[in-house]
């Protein structure tokens, strides 16, 4: 089992920034390559970024591209989200996730262990 606790959610103005931490605990955090997901009202849970287990590989949806940033501290056991030039779309639940499987990382399917979310409410 992979326990996984966002944090640094909040309320921030358009064009503000705010970076999550997603702290991982249980199995070997650098066997897991991590994601994070968001999911606004009334909406399906998406993809927002991705990266392999070493840090090297990153992968974004189309509206994080260019804003959005993901890194891991695997001696940390935690990975971020840094988010900049945030807008009133990017308002949502942010879930981190661990995943241990060949299957695409853009799909929530490629994920075993899913945080409880952070609250990330961007006002215009």
């Amino acid at each position: 089992q992979v326990q996984l606790v966002e944090s640094g959610g909040g309320l921030v103005q358009a064009g503000g920034s705010l970076r999550l931490s997603c702290a991982a605990s249980g199995r070997t955090f650098s066997n897991y390559r991590m994601g994070w997901f968001r999911q606004a009202p009334g909406l399906e849970r998406l993809f927002v970024a991705s990266i392999s287990r070493s840090g090297g590989t990153t992968y974004y949806a189309d509206s994080a591209e260019g804003r959005f940033t993901v890194s891991r501290d695997n001696a940390k056991n935690t990975v971020y989200l840094q988010m900049n030039s945030l807008e009133p779309d990017d308002t949502a639940v942010y879930y981190c996730a661990a995943g241990n499987t060949a299957i695409n990382s853009r799909l929530q399917s490629g994920y075993d262990y899913w945080g409880q979310g952070t609250q990330v409410t961007v006002s215009s």
